[in-house]
């Protein structure tokens, strides 16, 4: 392994060893932490993650290897991954492949040896800061200073499909649209065992190609960034609302449906990304333990149209999920199927389905 260094834009360094993509390119993007304890394989090829630097804080990774069943996209779109303990000999009876050798064949920069405790603490006092790492430190510093946030960067286009493309069984009960924000696989299985056909669309969709397909109803998948950066994601849904068609959203397309019911977003100072967020369920006070991947919110107070607040993080007070008063329309922050994480909330799927078959 050769010698790197991470440095933030704030100027704060961190020494450690280069893994992963064999070259000397500098890595750069959002530094974010993940507190999952498993589960890096699909952190890692989370769409969501496009333009940023996943930092786990679980000290190792990398024990049981990976393999081609666990991924949720045909390949990462993260700008790189920092750990503290990269595992050099995977155990598992699913392993094909370990972490290491899977981001380098996927070209994916890593950096491990790091303080990763140190680094947690500082992107919780300062917030989520871009920064930069590599082998060469002169490189690497002048990358860093350079670096910006996400924020007004539509990172869904980098992550959509081109084309639309389908999944499931023709003959199931339900046919769904899905606008692809950077879905994952773990989603449409989910919608696939609920009972739905999936078509899947780009995000650039408009409303009426939607509507014209006849859907039972309409999914807005996950997907990376800045809501209100999203080109013509909130218009195509606000032609859509209204209609009557059911429309359940996730993580980013909870937020662009934030923004086609007249509201605003707002970024959290470090974001939500791990496996163990409690929300409340506020019409049964249950607490579900949720799996969480976002740098966003929705600020209820800013719709305008009447909504009732379904979820709220217990955390931080955020909204968690909504549903729109007297339409058959409800979003939800958090991703209800996990990939990885709790199932506490994977009833939202049936919920949706219930929705659809008008009950």
């Amino acid at each position: 392994m050769s010698e790197a260094v991470l440095i933030l834009r704030d100027g704060e360094t961190f020494e450690g060893e280069a893994v992963g993509e064999p070259t000397r390119a500098v890595a750069v993007g959002e530094v974010v932490f993940n507190t999952a304890l498993s589960g890096y394989q699909e952190i890692v090829t989370d769409p969501s993650y496009a333009g940023q630097l996943i930092t786990f804080t679980y000290p190792h990774i990398g024990n049981y290897g990976t393999n081609p069943e666990d991924d949720e996209a045909a390949a990462p779109s993260c700008g790189g991954v920092i750990v503290r303990d990269l595992a050099r000999r995977p155990s598992n009876w699913r392993s094909t492949e370990s972490l290491a050798d899977f981001l380098a064949r996927h070209r994916v920069p890593a950096i491990a040896g790091i303080d990763t405790r140190r680094l947690t603490r500082h992107l919780r006092d300062h917030g989520a800061v871009p920064g930069a790492f590599g082998t060469d430190e002169a490189a690497v510093r002048a990358a860093a200073a350079a670096s910006a946030p996400t924020d007004g960067v539509d990172l869904v286009a980098t992550v959509t499909t081109n084309e639309p493309y389908a999944f499931g069984d023709p003959d199931a009960p339900f046919h769904v649209v899905a606008y692809d924000f950077g879905i994952k696989r773990t989603i449409l299985r989910h919608l696939a065992s609920a009972g739905c056909y999936v078509d899947i669309v780009p995000a650039s969709t408009g409303a009426a190609d939607v509507i014209a397909r006849a859907p039972d109803g309409i999914f807005l998948s996950n997907g990376p960034g800045d809501p209100a950066a999203v080109d013509g994601a909130a218009d195509a849904v606000r032609g859509i609302v209204g209609s009557g068609i059911p429309i359940f959203g996730i993580c980013l397309g909870h937020q662009i449906l934030g923004h086609a019911l007249g509201g605003s977003t707002f970024k959290l100072p470090f974001g939500h990304h791990g496996g163990n967020h409690p929300v409340r369920h506020v019409s049964t006070g249950s607490v579900e333990i949720t799996s969480q991947n976002h740098n966003y919110a929705v600020d209820p107070e800013t719709l305008d149209r009447e909504v009732e607040i379904t979820h709220v993080n217990l955390n931080d007070g955020v909204c968690e999920g909504l549903r729109v008063i007297g339409e058959p329309i409800f979003s939800v922050q958090h991703h209800p199927e996990a990939g990885p994480g709790p199932h506490d909330a994977a009833y939202l799927f049936s919920d949706f389905t219930a929705v659809m078959a008008g009950s």
